[in-house]
């Protein structure tokens, strides 16, 4: 079979190679329209329940994520000075383009009570511009009046100051969102260094736009360190220029193809498929290794170039096939998860893996045809002294140690399962920033003086028209938001009820003791103002009243699901499960189920419940990898006791990275999960490519396994060590990431990479001379030969 397709390549190089490179240029047209992606929902499978209860939340209230924030700490906040630039600042955000409201110290309103009208009409505390001190002293002693603000938008012990920019949703799903992130940034910046203060800003939309601006830089980064890297090491391997452009052009056509199938299926860049192209060029490179390895072998051996090339074609067809198949595996085996971000990773790998494996089928063979034959100078690292005598080492150690071989072993697999025992399962929005960041360090700043920015809503559904208005309701309301508020990782909530509260307030003349729930004394007083018999009806029809519109903001339009929007603490995947678990018994208590239907919903519980999708999904993904990586290594072995030697030199190294990670105390999580997965599916390439050449010279050397051996590790040893390397740098360039998940893919990967080379160089032969050991001749040569036709040559 592989001799046929030898001779078709061969035969029709140049029509091959003309097809090839007009469907690259086709692909490159497609690849230029890629676009990065702003959503953030994706880990979570749209199915889900608590995701259905998300978009019903949405539906209903609108975004809970589009709010940015910014805060100074200024004891000399209210100096007629400051404050005068503080509201300029104000009217500066006010003018960029997407921004739909702001809430901050120099726009608050203070209620005012009409008699006449029964009306209460929204004033401005601070007056713009302000004349003098005098009149500022004035609106700051109102100010502080009024509870409702105490909390929100500052915090008195602290001398803390917030602002919150509202961002319109279609903005913040849309590449717009970058201009007007950085407009907000470079406006508040500006404000910091005129007063000379520091400036903190958070935010979801802060962090999802960083974050994505991060991805494109990095992509661009990435795929030039790439490049350059493995060409540096090629050249220092083959000596040959053209020998790196070959290959560089490999991989260049295998990212173009990788981009553009990103367009093609629909797909956008994200943090997990921005990191396809240059793992195109990492994995596709030890393709190139491997033929032109095997070219330069036979040609040594047989100085002649067609008789090379159609020995390489054979000889490395079926190797670089199956490894190809097995990284793809280890990739594409994500397509079958429930995530849409880890479906989309899975499949635009697994597709594009398989794909260079066509690439550099049709493309070397045919341009080395072309070529004049390889000189001497490209074959010297055949006989390279460091390396043979690296090789001889390698050889004297698996022949008269074996014993310590396994015992090292052993000793390693003992500490890494007690490392494993310490594994962790956590997570956090924010946790592939760097804590020097200011990004990190800014939302500390919001998390210890206002409790944090992540939002967490609450709705509770009254079950009944009109349910939400009932002062027995808005007093539990007011108890669960008290209780949410003593919390520690939670910021003063909002709801109807704070709303209302502010209402009695205003209708008892600006009296801080009447912010307070009214009591049934208090309703037939308050209704005009209130309006609570048509509040609904002219929310609906637009009505300006600040009543009004905290309707449109914390019940929905029957007056029958009531909202409490709450800021909150990063506390991560691990504590806010604990969090509400706590909050649910005394939620039940207050809300009767039978009358009540209460849940939490908001972007935290979905980055919650993202998270722990993506783990388990990538849990289950490692295990189909597995079963399907055997399921190919049985057919192209045929004998179990193959099997059982090509996976334990590919599973040790898996153990021994979990328990790097548990005695490191790097925890679990999506970024690091995906380490096992790729790391198994191209560990075991360098498997193959050992087995499939040890079975191959076999027959040369009469069935002895012992010389079988030797030879094996002198002919593949080399282009092991090299591929190895190569993915070594490669995917340690991926730590010098900017996210931390990225940086731990980076070095966790390439760790269980190095490890996996030692085992497959030490491990895997020592096997292999106990077989030789285990069974007579005749059943040996029986149970090697079993999968001869999946190796025909």
């Amino acid at each position: 079979m592989w001799q046929r397709l030898a001779g078709f390549v061969l035969k029709f190089r140049l029509p091959l190679l003309i097809l090839l490179l007009g469907s690259t240029a086709l692909m490159g047209y497609y690849a230029q329209k890629v676009q990065l992606s702003y959503e953030f929902t994706g880990a979570i499978p749209t199915d889900n329940p608590k995701f259905q209860e998300y978009l019903q939340f949405k539906q209903k209230f609108g975004e809970d994520g589009n709010m940015l924030v910014l805060a100074v700490q200024n004891p000399q906040f209210f100096s007629l000075k400051h404050f005068t630039a503080y509201q300029a600042l104000t009217r500066d955000l006010k003018t960029v383009e997407g921004v739909e409201n702001i809430l901050s110290v120099a726009g608050a309103v203070n209620l005012v009570k009409n008699d006449s009208t029964h009306k209460l009409a929204p004033v401005a505390i601070f007056p713009d511009p302000i004349r003098d001190v005098a009149q500022l002293d004035s609106a700051v002693t109102l100010f502080r009046s009024l509870p409702f603000y105490t909390g929100q938008l500052y915090n008195p012990a602290a001398n803390s100051y917030l602002m919150a920019v509202r961002i319109n949703k279609d903005v913040m799903s849309s590449a717009k969102r970058n201009i007007v992130v950085q407009r907000i940034t470079k406006i508040a910046t500006d404000f910091g260094k005129g007063q000379q203060e520091e400036v903190y800003l958070s935010g979801l939309p802060l962090i999802r736009t960083t974050m994505a601006t991060k991805v494109a830089d990095e992509l661009k980064f990435f795929l030039k360190l790439s490049f350059v890297l493995t060409a540096l090491i090629l050249f220092a391997f083959f000596r040959s220029v053209s020998s790196v452009i070959m290959s560089m052009i490999v991989v260049a056509i295998g990212v173009i193809w990788s981009v553009a199938t990103i367009v093609l299926l629909g797909y956008k860049i994200t943090l997990l498929t921005g990191i396809i192209p240059p793992l195109i060029v990492v994995i596709g490179i030890p393709n190139c290794v491997y033929f032109l390895n095997k070219y330069h072998t036979e040609y040594a051996k047989c100085n002649n170039r067609e008789e090379a090339l159609v020995r390489m074609i054979q000889r490395m067809g079926i190797v670089t096939l199956f490894t190809n198949i097995t990284a793809a595996i280890g990739f594409g085996v994500f397509y079958f998860t429930k995530s849409s971000i880890l479906k989309q990773f899975g499949v635009v790998a697994g597709i594009n893996i398989l794909w260079i494996f066509v690439i550099s089928f049709i493309f070397l063979p045919s341009v080395l045809s072309y070529l004049p034959p390889p000189k001497n100078r490209h074959t010297t690292y055949l006989d390279s002294k460091f390396f043979n005598k690296m090789l001889g080492g390698i050889t004297y150690l698996v022949f008269h140690y074996r014993k310590a071989i396994y015992a090292v072993t052993i000793v390693l697999v003992g500490l890494a399962l007690v490392g494993m025992s310490r594994l962790k399962s956590v997570g956090f929005i924010v946790d592939d920033i760097p804590h020097t960041d200011k990004l990190y360090t800014d939302l500390k700043f919001f998390e210890k003086n206002f409790k944090g920015v992540m939002p967490l809503e609450i709705a509770i559904d009254t079950k009944k028209k009109n349910g939400v208005i009932n002062l027995n309701t808005l007093n539990k309301i007011d108890t669960l938001s008290a209780r949410l508020a003593a919390l520690p990782e939670f910021a003063k909530p909002l709801s109807v009820a704070e709303g209302i509260k502010f209402v009695k307030q205003a209708y008892y003349n600006g009296d801080s003791a009447s912010y307070s729930i009214p009591t049934q004394f208090d309703v037939p007083f308050l209704s005009p103002y209130l309006r609570m018999k048509n509040a609904g009806s002219e929310a609906g029809s637009g009505g300006n009243t600040m009543f009004s519109k905290l309707l449109l903001s914390f019940m929905d339009s029957t007056r029958q699901i009531a909202r409490i929007s709450v800021s909150m603490a990063d506390v991560g995947s691990q504590r806010l499960p604990l969090i509400l678990d706590s909050l649910r018994p005394q939620v039940n208590q207050l809300f009767d189920t039978t009358q009540y239907k209460v849940s939490f919903t908001g972007t935290s519980i979905i980055f919650l419940e993202g998270s722990r999708f993506i783990i388990h999904g990538l849990i289950d993904s490692i295990l189909l990898a597995f079963i399907l990586i055997i399921c190919c290594m049985f057919y192209l072995f045929r004998s179990w006791r193959m099997l059982l030697i090509s996976l334990v030199p590919n599973l040790i190294p898996l153990l021994v990275t979990a328990g790097v990670m548990g005695w490191l105390g790097i925890a679990i999580k999506p970024s690091t999960v995906l380490v096992f997965s790729i790391a198994l599916g191209i560990a075991i390439d360098v498997t193959i490519r050992f087995l499939v050449n040890f079975k191959q010279e076999l027959p040369q050397h009469n069935g002895n396994i012992s010389e079988t051996v030797r030879q094996t590790i002198r002919e593949t040893g080399l282009s092991i060590i090299y591929t190895s390397l190569i993915l070594f740098a490669g995917f340690m360039i991926f730590s010098f990431s900017e996210f931390g998940g990225t940086k731990a893919l980076g070095w966790l990967t390439s760790l269980t990479l190095v490890l996996a080379m030692v085992t497959n160089l030490t491990i895997l032969p020592a096997f292999l001379l106990w077989m030789e050991k285990t069974l007579s001749k005749k059943s040996l040569e029986a149970e090697l030969h079993r999968g001869k036709p999946g190796l025909a040559e």
